[in-house]
């Protein structure tokens, strides 16, 4: 009969005492444990995009939808490409309007139905290319539509920026912000100046009563839960999915010139603490 040393028996034993920050409901939502705003943020779930393709265990394409920053998603291989440790999300002219008659096809990945997670903090490295309809963003959803349909689970914006602009887009919206008209009271969103030729790691801290927005690090803006408020002010006590994509065009971005693309959002690495 072999024996197991009994250092190692210690290192097991105390391992299965270590608490996880957070508890999981289907195998694939982190729902942080009470209290955990207080004490340090712990590692839950990353993706540095090291391999030379999507892990499929963490992300999904975007598929192509009816609204503006979802027309031009797409499969495509040209949308798609993993070097030097990133995965370029990239918007192009379409080459084959045969197959699909879309002018421009652009590349987005979400963790819906995959990874979700209720408070905590995340964290997304990239570097925007610019070009003249260039939209790429950094938001969360609701994985579980606990208060109805859009907009009354709300919507996360951690970082969206527009053509060549040096500021960056961070934002919540709400059925009390788009249909009760409440974006003042409090402010539902703000800028942030960026450097676009570089790397730098946009950021979320979300507390049960406060979503913290950051640029490396520094807080640029919060959005806290109002105690008086309208119930539809603070639909963030439910888990959200991650959602990183490349956008082209619409209203609130402008017209796409060919002549600025390829253009690619890098994205080097995300993580999640709880």
């Amino acid at each position: 009969m072999k024996y197991i040393p009994f250092f190692l028996l210690l290192i097991l034993f105390t391992s299965c005492l270590v608490k996880k920050p957070y508890t999981t409901q289907n195998g694939y939502i982190f729902i942080q444990n009470d209290e955990r705003s207080e004490k340090e943020w712990k590692l839950v779930w990353k993706d540095d995009f090291n391999a030379a393709e999507l892990d499929t265990q963490k992300w999904t394409k975007i598929p192509p939808n009816g609204a503006d920053w979802g027309k031009h998603m797409s499969n495509n291989p040209d949308c798609y490409s993993f070097k030097n440790g990133c995965v370029y999300l990239t918007g192009v002219v379409n080459r084959d309007t045969l197959s699909d008659s879309r002018p421009f096809l652009t590349g987005g990945i979400y963790t819906k139905g995959k990874f979700a997670f209720q408070y905590g903090k995340i964290e997304i490295c990239a570097r925007l290319e610019n070009a003249r309809g260039s939209w790429p963003a950094m938001w969360m959803l609701s994985e579980q539509k606990k208060y109805g349909d859009y907009p009354r689970n709300g919507e996360i914006d951690i970082m969206e920026h527009l053509n060549f602009e040096t500021k960056i887009y961070q934002t919540t919206h709400s059925y009390y912000t788009l249909e009760l008209g409440h974006t003042d009271d409090p402010p539902h969103g703000s800028t942030a100046e960026i450097d676009t030729a570089a790397f730098n790691v946009y950021g979320l801290a979300w507390y049960p009563d406060e979503l913290e927005f950051m640029v490396n690090g520094k807080t640029t803006f919060t959005y806290p839960r109002v105690a008086d408020a309208d119930a539809s002010q603070w639909p963030y006590d439910q888990p959200f999915y991650v959602l990183i994509d490349q956008q082209l065009g619409g209203n609130w971005v402008g017209r796409i010139e060919k002549a600025d693309l390829p253009v690619s959002m890098i994205v080097d690495w995300v993580k999640v603490y709880q």
